[in-house]
């Protein structure tokens, strides 16, 4: 790769930090076992560039299946992030491979926009969109977490957005196989090497180094991208993946059932687990788990120990003559929603996603929106028509019949079969071909930092650190000199809950990469009133509105020193 050079660490704590015994003192990953000294690759810092002219781009730009609609400047604060003007800029709008579809008749294509800078700080940066993507979203490049404070265009870099392959977000484009294909991961492979052109024609130069992040389903994009792509980019920020998509989808469904067998109200699954009882619960786990790091804050920083500390059955109080009045969970509810914390099964009782930890997030409307609104009206279209084998008639689709009435025996089955018309299956085009195998990443220098909310309803942060447990494994017991994994006590899906969820990892991330600078931790914010990036409504007024925590790079947890307030991450470390 360019600007790429072997540096073997040549000062003496510098090696000794490489060897397992010290790994754990210079940054490593708390006292696992390492497969002896390790020698990675240290990759060279970015140089900045200055764009020379960008309305003729348009004219300039030339590259295979591409055709570019438009190259136009943007002034300096048309757009803002936090209050603040982003610099000015130029737009290039374009789409790649147009086609008509083979199976439904319907015009395709990969549209894209990249945002150029005109004071460049070398760096390209593909942002990966969330949902089922459908969209070419304003490219400006998430740095993590909620209500940002900055973005990769602002900092200097290039930035791509892509809709992925089909131009509406809505689960139809899942008729045509190659729409499903580029949805999965062609898009991206065929996007990168064109930006890289685009790039090197605007500056007179390619990127020096290249970044790929996102969040949701952009953070499985980023983990399928590190895995395919692992010669593309040097730096991959993965938030909230759903890496295996198409299984924690279908345990949204099986959770849609189970819920409304609990139901109250005929129709409306979410009286099966009122607000008034997620909140029982989940001030029953900060009973049990809050002051486990030290301190009462209303957060739960050691989830692990908080899994063997918290029990439903025991913890909770069980209704009685009364019947459920928000005060207790009945029999039923226990045992089914035990259940689904536990990780949903299939007929044979055997677990076929992810445990969900208890955590503090669950009262909130995020946790109700993606359990109770997503399995009937998002989950049930995107395993309907992009991921089951054969597709179902769109004409006589119903949502909520879909995901009410469906065997989850069979769903499993479809999302991982193929025929003559759909030769991949979900299974194979949405995931990472092989869970654990990044060493192309490792092996050339490049680095990978993930986060995950503990109370994410959608994506189970269990799943997440299971990966890192395996990626452990499988390079000697420690992947942290290429591999970081945060967990974000209290976050929800991507951002909000009651947590610290605002902060920078894109920073960290190129410290890592180009200066080896290792993130030991990285310092989050609460967003209380008057947050530049947006208020986040369910921080508790107990808390300081600009409270921070330190995020540790697992299996590490924040513990409190003793002393010092509590508001303040310096009074807390990493351990």
């Amino acid at each position: 790769m360019k600007n790429e050079r072997r540096v073997l660490k040549g000062a003496p704590l510098a090696a000794l930090c490489l060897s397992a015994v010290t790994l754990s003192a210079c940054g490593g990953d708390g006292g696992s076992k390492s497969d002896g000294a390790v020698s990675l690759p240290q990759l060279t810092a970015a140089s900045a560039g200055k764009l020379g002219s960008c309305t003729d781009l348009a004219s300039r730009i030339s590259y295979p299946n591409t055709t570019i609609a438009s190259a136009a400047s943007v002034a300096a604060g048309v757009l803002t992030v936090a209050g603040k003007p982003v610099p000015a800029h130029c737009l290039v709008k374009g789409s790649m491979f147009q086609r008509t579809g083979t199976v439904d008749g319907q015009s395709y294509a990969i549209g894209f926009e990249m945002r150029l800078p005109v004071d460049w700080n070398g760096r390209f940066f593909y942002q990966a969109n969330g949902g089922l993507d459908g969209a070419v979203v304003t490219a400006t490049g998430g740095v993590g977490g909620g209500g940002p404070l900055d973005n990769a265009l602002n900092q200097g870099f290039a930035v791509i957005s892509s809709d992925a392959g089909h131009g509406a977000a809505t689960p139809l484009f899942g008729l045509d196989p190659q729409a499903r294909l580029d949805y999965g991961y062609q898009a991206s492979g065929k996007l990168a090497p064109m930006a890289k052109s685009v790039i090197q024609t605007a500056y007179g130069k390619g990127p020096d180094r290249s970044y790929f992040g996102g969040c949701s389903n952009g953070g499985r994009h980023t983990m399928v991208a590190a895995a395919r792509y692992g010669d593309q980019f040097d730096g991959y920020l993965v938030g909230d993946p759903g890496f295996r998509l198409p299984l924690a989808a279908i345990a949204n469904i099986a959770g849609s059932q189970a819920y409304a067998a609990l139901a109250s109200t005929p129709g409306d699954i979410s009286t099966g687990f009122t607000a008034a009882e997620r909140a029982l619960v989940s001030n029953a786990v900060l009973d049990k788990c809050d002051a486990l790091d030290g301190a009462k804050d209303g957060l739960v920083q050691d989830t692990s120990a908080c899994q063997a500390a918290f029990n439903l059955d025991r913890d909770v109080p069980s209704c009685g003559a009364q019947g459920r009045d928000g005060t207790c969970l009945s029999a039923a509810q226990k045992t089914s929603i035990g259940q689904l914390f536990s990780g949903a099964v299939n007929s044979s009782n055997t677990k076929f996603y992810s445990s969900f930890p208890y955590d503090a997030g669950l009262g909130t409307g995020n946790w109700a929106f993606w359990k109770f609104f997503s399995p009937l009206q998002l989950d049930s279209g995107a395993v309907a028509m992009i991921w089951k084998v054969p597709p179902v008639n769109p004409a006589t689709f119903n949502g909520a019949t879909f995901a009410l009435t469906s065997s989850i025996d069979t769903l499993l089955a479809q999302v991982a079969a193929t025929d003559g018309t759909y030769t991949e299956s979900a299974m194979s085009f949405m995931l990472p071909p092989h869970l654990t195998d990044y060493s192309t990443v490792k092996n050339r220098g490049a680095k990978m930092m993930l986060y995950h909310g503990t109370s994410d309803p959608i994506f189970s942060s269990d799943d997440t650190k299971a990966w890192y447990d395996n990626l452990r494994t499988a390079n000697g017991g420690d992947a942290s000199g290429f591999a970081r994994y945060y967990q974000v006590p209290g976050m929800n899906h991507c951002s909000g809950g009651p947590a610290t969820d605002q902060f920078d990892m894109l920073t960290p991330l190129v410290n890592w990469v180009e200066k080896g600078q290792a993130p030991e931790r990285v310092v989050a914010s609460a967003r209380g009133a008057g947050n530049a990036g947006g208020a986040n409504a369910d921080v508790p007024a107990s808390w300081s509105a600009t409270r921070t925590r330190p995020l540790c790079p697992y299996p590490q947890v924040a513990k409190y020193n003793g002393s010092g307030s509590i508001e303040d991450a310096a009074n807390f470390s990493c351990k």
